[in-house]
């Protein structure tokens, strides 16, 4: 009788409980950085802040991306896991992001524990235009950049966003990030 009501509770409480698969998203509250390119010796400056964006609370890098000193970037990113582990998210299609910019092209980069380089990642483009839009962009559009290594999700550590390679003034907000199904 005991393990029989032992096994219906536990039960009960299983079945209670939401599961990580049954939802469609999973949110990040992200803790983003800035970083530039004159960790390198580059010439880039920029800063991101917390701010209001067309109704949308955000955090908004802005900035000038120079070529100088063999530079060229400015970027806003976060650890997934704040003691820097990685984060298992292959149960995951890919990343939607709420933003918005100038007008001009992006990247979304995501490392995983497997890139052992600075410059190495996977990465995509989007325009980021000037009204707030909804991205979804799923792991498979991401391109793995000087490394052999398969992107994969379970050992996903770092996400940035990135204003890079060529001159002009970065502008962009993010108001969500998330993963979807």
């Amino acid at each position: 009788m005991k393990r029989t009501l032992t096994a219906a509770l536990l039960s009960t409480l299983i079945s209670a409980t939401p599961s990580l698969s049954q939802e469609t998203s999973m949110n990040i509250t992200p803790d983003w950085e800035f970083v530039a390119d004159t960790v390198m010796g580059g010439a880039s400056t920029g800063r991101i802040i917390q701010e209001t964006v067309q109704g949308q609370a955000a955090t908004r890098l802005s900035g000038t991306v120079s070529l100088d000193n063999n530079g060229g970037f400015v970027q806003m990113a976060f650890d997934l896991a704040q003691d820097g582990r990685v984060v298992d998210v292959s149960d995951f299609t890919g990343i939607e992001v709420n933003v918005i910019g100038n007008n001009e092209t992006y990247d979304i980069r995501l490392r995983t524990d497997a890139l052992t380089r600075p410059w190495q990642s996977f990465r995509t483009e989007f325009t980021a235009t000037d009204t707030w839009q909804t991205l979804r962009i799923p792991f498979t559009a991401f391109q793995a950049h000087k490394t052999d290594v398969a992107f994969d999700p379970a050992e996903l550590r770092r996400i940035g966003i990135l204003a890079i390679g060529r001159v002009f003034e970065a502008d962009v907000a993010v108001a969500r990030i998330q993963f979807y199904r």
